[in-house]
């Protein structure tokens, strides 16, 4: 038979990590599609715990005591992500003339990219916060009015931008990175990494971790693609009913 280019093996998509840093109106999206999918994924949900009681033995007060009784679940539980990505620039450096940046650094750009997910968005605390605060105080003594200002920096603390963990339509979320480590594996004659293994842990920032954040059209799609994996869930969790009406039918006696 004539060969037809046709193949039932199934396009694999590519996960990424997409970070939105440019302090735009409409900002450009930076990705960074992983060379290999990992093999395994392995996810964590630590659900909403009531309060410890004090040194004393006495429970906390107020709100925090009322939540402790029943199904009390305040926010949605925190969910956690750990990957382990590799990287080889050896494909590439078999055809040097087409990959000139991996001729010359291996994978060292990859990792570079990686990395800077860490670190705050250049001048992106610039307009926010900055200036300074004028204070006035006044005492009056015996009559005598002694009055003193000052004038305090205020300092913005700088943040990481927003990134989305890609891993297909169905999950879109927005993460931070929590932990990072790599394990270069070997080098170019000009020590630069050409393979490298790296182990990352995010954590899912949900719409309530990004309420204090300004709504910059970033912190808009980072909620908007949280809800829209949620929504997903939900329907997922409602389709599997059918599961168990099959189930439940199974269990009857014929």
């Amino acid at each position: 038979m004539p060969e037809t280019g046709y193949t039932r093996t199934p396009k694999l998509l590519k996960g990424a990590l997409i970070q939105f840093s440019a302090p735009l109106l409409v900002p450009v999206p930076s990705l960074i599609v992983f060379q290999y999918n990992p093999e395994s994924l392995a996810r964590t949900l630590r659900p909403w715990a009531p309060p410890e009681a004090g040194p004393d033995g006495a429970a906390a007060s107020g709100q925090g005591q009322q939540q402790q009784a029943g199904l009390a679940q305040p926010y949605d539980p925190q969910e956690e992500f750990t990957v382990v990505l590799e990287l080889d620039a050896a494909d590439a450096l078999e055809y040097p003339e087409s990959h000139p940046v991996a001729a010359l650094s291996g994978v060292a750009d990859r990792l570079a990219a990686l990395e800077m997910l860490l670190y705050p968005a250049p001048d992106a605390a610039d307009g926010l916060l900055s200036g300074s605060l004028g204070v006035s105080v006044s005492v009056s003594v015996g009559g005598l009015e002694i009055g003193a200002s000052a004038e305090v920096e205020i300092v913005p603390s700088p943040e990481v931008p927003v990134v989305l963990f890609f891993w297909g339509p169905g999950r879109i979320v927005p993460v931070r990175i929590t932990s990072f480590a790599v394990e270069e594996q070997a080098f170019s004659p000009l020590l630069y990494p050409i393979r490298a293994k790296v182990s990352m842990g995010m954590r899912v920032l949900t719409p309530a971790a990004l309420a204090d954040r300004e709504e910059t059209t970033a912190v808009k799609i980072a909620k908007t693609a949280y809800e829209f994996t949620l929504a997903q869930k939900q329907l997922l969790a409602t389709a599997n009913l059918a599961n168990s009406v099959e189930s439940v039918a199974g269990m009857l006696p014929l």
